[in-house]
């Protein structure tokens, strides 16, 4: 009889102890739950913001209620097709700044290494375009960090280009970079294997040894951009331009040896520039930005670029 009740009480203890580990589980269960639900609509609500801020956006429409002001279109980072510097872009923001109302100057706020000369042509070009259709708005460069190669080749579009003291400024010239690993395959013992159509099609393959054939045209194209960049550099700067040839050799020079050598005018930065030189202290931006999916692939497109224009491997006034 005691062990019938014994039996009975640890049947009654198993079922309840069951009872309450499935109600835990359950409890648990909808704990998870609940917390994948809040952490889903807290990640909803940080794409949504991340999204709404990365969408393109441009303070052009609300130019006309400002009164006078300085306009403002930034230049920033490696110049290429695709990029936030691309000329697309910067083009857009020129024009949005030029033909806006109750704009006064226009800066181009320049900081960047160069990169791409045709992308850095077609700024140029589009600066000689609308200057010549604005002739009252004066268009200022001012640089910051560095305005260098193709970045240099669009300031010169502008009325005057302005630097700090410390700034980086020039690298007029142009170059073709890579590596040649033949010696290396030799001693490794790598048998080079590259068909091809066309007698130069391998041109710049770094696997293969030099010919000098190729060595020369490499050099020919080199020296006519060159010589495009040095044209346009005197067509912008005119007699400012110091009697010195070390001008166009690559080298780069600081902001004040910039001014004496006539690469610059004066010192200034945005803000004085705008209150002191144009007389218009508000300042409004009009560079149009990527959106977020431009942004994420920026990166990505520029080097599948690079790789696929006739492996030049940064072929530009960089």
């Amino acid at each position: 009889m005691t062990d019938e009740r014994n039996n009975d009480t640890e049947e009654r203890w198993e079922r309840v102890a069951l009872k309450q580990i499935a109600l835990e589980v359950v409890r648990e269960q909808r704990r998870t739950r609940r917390w994948n639900i809040f952490f889903r609509i807290c990640f909803l609500v940080y794409l949504t913001a991340l999204l709404l801020f990365a969408m393109p956006s441009c303070q052009t429409g609300r130019s006309g209620a400002l009164g006078p002001h300085t306009a403002v279109v930034k230049i920033d980072g490696t110049i290429a097709e695709g990029t936030a510097a691309s000329a697309e872009l910067i083009v857009k923001g020129l024009q949005a700044a030029f033909e806006a109302p109750n704009v006064a100057g226009v800066i181009l706020q320049i900081n960047s290494p160069g990169g791409s000369p045709v992308q850095a042509g077609i700024v140029n070009d589009e600066l000689k375009r609308l200057r010549a259709k604005h002739p009252d708005i004066p268009l200022y460069a001012v640089v910051g960090d560095l305005c260098t190669s193709g970045a240099y080749y669009i300031a010169v579009g502008a009325d005057k280009i302005f630097v700090d003291k410390a700034s980086m400024v020039g690298s007029i010239g142009v170059l073709i970079d890579g590596f040649g690993f033949t010696g290396t395959m030799d001693k490794l013992g790598i048998e080079r294997r590259l068909y091809a159509a066309g007698e130069y099609k391998g041109l710049l393959d770094p696997f293969s040894p030099e010919r000098p054939a190729e060595t020369a045209h490499i050099q020919a194209l080199l020296n006519e951009v060159h010589a495009q960049f040095v044209n346009v550099v005197k067509e912008g700067r005119g007699d400012r331009l110091a009697d010195d040839p070390a001008l166009f050799s690559g080298l780069v020079w600081s902001g004040e040896q910039s001014i004496a050598l006539g690469l610059a005018d004066a010192t200034g930065n945005v803000h004085s520039v705008a209150r002191d030189v144009i007389g218009a202290e508000k300042l409004v931006e009009y560079t149009p930005r990527l959106g977020l999916l431009e942004r994420l692939s920026d990166q990505l497109g520029a080097s599948v670029a690079r790789h696929v224009e006739l492996r030049l491997h940064g072929l530009g006034l960089r």
